[in-house]
């Protein structure tokens, strides 16, 4: 494949490579030369070892393999940032791990007030709120949702 800026990637398809288009699972032969997709996998240069391959939607096929690719650059660190209430006594590690409705609930109201991301875990902080663990964005990597599930802050 070739990115948009016209650099050429090499996609490699490991055993748990998934396939989905829309949401529905589909097999490497469903694909369709020319769709636009998005790799997800682990990258080295440029290479990706794809653990994901999702056709994106858009109704029709590509004119250019150029333009079915988006070029990926490493982000900068940047400053920490926060916004809203952090709570006071909050350490990064701190609290008890929750799974099920709880986390759900707290997992879909931190992905509607920053969506983008992933939410890999939620924990029970000693004063009754959620910290949402958001990876796959550059900002907020925590987001604080309090005992009615509702975004107070992030950092």
């Amino acid at each position: 494949m070739s990115t948009s800026a016209g650099q050429q990637v090499t996609v490699t398809e490991a055993s748990s490579t998934t396939y989905q288009k829309g949401s529905t699972s589909t097999s490497a032969s469903a694909m369709t030369s020319g769709e636009s997709v998005l790799v997800l996998g682990t990258t080295s240069g440029t290479s990706i070892t794809a653990t994901q391959v999702i056709v994106q939607p858009g109704g029709g096929s590509v004119t250019s393999s150029a333009a079915g690719v988006v070029p990926f650059q490493r982000g900068a660190p940047t400053t920490s940032k926060r916004v809203g209430q952090i709570p006071a006594s909050y350490t990064e590690g701190s609290g008890t791990i929750v799974s099920g409705t709880t986390a759900n609930k707290a997992t879909e109201a931190a992905l509607a007030a920053y969506p983008g991301g992933v939410i890999d875990r939620v924990v029970k902080l000693s004063n009754g709120e959620y910290e949402a663990h958001n990876i796959g964005v550059n900002w907020p990597h925590h987001i604080f949702v309090d005992q009615d599930f509702k975004v107070v802050g992030a950092d």
